[in-house]
């Protein structure tokens, strides 16, 4: 029991929306936006939908870095989402803007490197650093400053573990927001 509860306590809420009348806008943030934050970003996309948000919450992904602007989605990144159900096709890795931060009611970043990076990015705005976190710290079983590896140098195993750190913090996001967007 206490351990549930301890989870509990470390499970983040996300923000409020910036403006109740539109769609909730967050982006998944990584280093190059070919793996770890496109695949967040499908997962993500589809417990939303599995919560009935599909409609009410818009997700996309970006980079820090400009290496693979207009690439694909790693193809072991796009295998590892086909092998468990999901259609990693059509993306194309973008770099975040600065100018971009304040259109989003949440940014997720993948792990310190990239929350620090964003973090930079929104100094000038204070309002904005409270819309910025890791994304598994929306996972109830992660401890404390959780992150998603970067799998790029690795090999499959390491595809198929960003997939379950993904699905884990996209389920508890998507409780999250039940609780926040949904009248009741």
């Amino acid at each position: 029991m206490l351990g549930c509860m301890t989870a509990q306590i470390r499970h983040r809420m996300p923000p409020p929306a910036r403006d109740p009348d539109r769609q909730y806008q967050i982006c998944v943030v990584c280093l190059g936006n070919i793996c770890r934050s496109p695949m967040a970003e499908v997962v993500l996309r589809a417990e939303l939908e599995r919560v009935g948000l599909d409609g009410r919450v818009a997700v996309r992904s970006a980079g820090t870095g400009d290496w693979h602007l207009g690439a694909a989605m790693d193809p072991r990144a796009r295998a590892e989402l086909a092998r468990r159900g999901y259609d990693g096709s059509g993306h194309e890795a973008r770099q975040i803007q600065p100018s971009w931060l304040a259109d989003y009611d949440l940014l997720l970043a993948m792990d310190r490197a990239n929350l620090e990076s964003l973090r930079a990015m929104a100094a000038d705005s204070g309002e904005l650093a409270g819309r910025i976190e890791l994304l598994r710290s929306f996972d109830p079983q992660a401890g404390e400053a959780a992150e998603v590896p970067d799998p790029y140098y690795g090999g499959w195993q390491e595809y198929a573990e960003v997939f379950e750190l993904v699905h884990a913090a996209s389920r508890g996001l998507a409780r999250a927001l039940v609780g926040l967007l949904k009248p009741g």
